[in-house]
């Protein structure tokens, strides 16, 4: 069977490329990056070249690139380090309904430990309002919090009126930026971020690497305490590896960006409207905003999403109902959920994210196959039978 892989908002296979760049580092080249002697600069100079590759492709700095594990400790130290950091009573944090959990969860205790937290709603289309950023700031406003592209439904943020409102009120603006490098142009200064989370397992570099975008000037406390690396802000013997994957697939996402994203995002829509056109009862969710090139979020009235899931899965064919951290949860999406879906049409919401390797042979069988099992699902549904929309 030739599967078809339709679930990279997940994550990504390695590219090629990026596992050639890393192998050496697994072997010959093995130093600590923090010894002075051959090996362990020959470590040290592959870490840099990809501390450069991170800055190019988000037009940064060298110093002002952290690498991590990857999206969620990104999103901790962002968001810990401004609070741990800030002056008498500047607790408050705003941010959005829809972000993932490594934003919300955070979020969440920090509450529980005196800060006050603005969870700002989102339109239908998944959007923030600026302006509502603009009424919800506060004098103890510390940090500004807002996604850059959603993990469920590819919905991109007006980032550059939210930094635009940040830089006037004189508050950092951080963004869970994720599902959007590698897909659309990120530019950090364009933006006016003062921090900016990546993970690098998302755009084919391997997992447990990722990086904070830390603006040259930002106050920010550290979470880790042990040697000098990182000027302290992440102390720890640096993945090398990994760390050279991460700077290898950002210069491949620098270089193929355009191109993939016409490319992808011509077969997102073929898959979209087909879709639309050939089961009835369904309808796409934030269609109408701006979205990531490779995600489209479908409601299949009438059934259950991860029985259909499952029997893609079946047949061959791997997506997704949202977010992978939240697979297994009883609850329904807070993103669709958060956008106006009931709890039903929430259940009953797929997520399709298509990647580099997807090719017209995978969407035409893809088609075929996502129609057939709609069908079989919903006659064997007796509310879908009793329904009929």
């Amino acid at each position: 069977m030739n599967r078809i892989y339709l679930d990279h908002n997940a994550t990504t296979p390695v590219d090629p490329a990026v596992l050639d760049a890393m192998l050496p580092f697994f072997s010959a080249d093995f130093g600590n990056a923090s010894s002075i002697h051959t090996f362990g600069q020959q470590a040290r100079s592959a870490v840099e070249t990809a501390r450069e590759q991170i800055t190019t492709l988000l037009n940064a700095r060298p110093q002002e690139i952290v690498f991590t594990s990857g999206g969620t400790e990104s999103d901790n130290h962002a968001i810990f380090g401004v609070i741990a950091n800030a002056t008498g009573n500047a607790k408050h944090i705003i941010t959005s309904a829809i972000e993932h959990e490594a934003v919300l969860n955070a979020c969440q205790f920090l509450e529980k430990q005196g800060a006050t937290i603005t969870y700002l709603p989102v339109s239908r289309e998944g959007l923030v309002d600026p302006e509502d950023v603009r009424r919800a700031l506060r004098p103890e406003t510390a940090l500004i919090s807002i996604m850059h592209a959603n993990n469920e439904l590819g919905t991109v943020q007006p980032l550059q009126e939210i930094g635009r409102i940040a830089a006037e009120a004189d508050v950092y603006f951080h963004t869970d930026a994720v599902q959007s490098i590698a897909k659309i142009p990120v530019d950090v200064n364009a933006l006016q971020l003062d921090l900016l989370s990546l993970s690098g397992h998302k755009f084919y570099a391997p997992k447990g690497v990722g990086a904070l975008y830390i603006k040259s000037g930002t106050r920010l406390r550290q979470l880790l305490y042990g040697g000098h690396h990182q000027r302290g802000f992440r102390p720890g013997t640096e993945n090398v590896p990994g760390i050279v994957g991460l700077g290898k697939a950002a210069d491949l996402a620098r270089l193929a960006l355009t191109e993939d994203a016409s490319r992808i995002s011509s077969l997102r829509d073929q898959l979209e409207s087909e879709l639309l056109a050939r089961i009835p009862n369904t309808f796409a969710n934030a269609a109408n905003a701006p979205r990531t090139p490779n995600t489209t979020n479908l409601t299949f009235l009438g059934i259950e999403g991860e029985a259909l899931v499952i029997s893609l899965d079946l047949k061959g064919l791997a997506c997704s109902t949202g977010a992978a951290c939240s697979s297994g949860a009883v609850e329904p999406s807070h993103v669709l959920t958060a956008i106006g879906l009931s709890s039903a049409e929430a259940r009953a919401s797929i997520r399709f994210s298509l990647g580099r390797q997807t090719t017209p042979d995978q969407i035409a069988a893809a088609l075929e196959i996502i129609s057939a099992s709609v069908a079989q699902l919903r006659e064997l549904s007796p509310t879908y039978q009793v329904a009929k929309f």
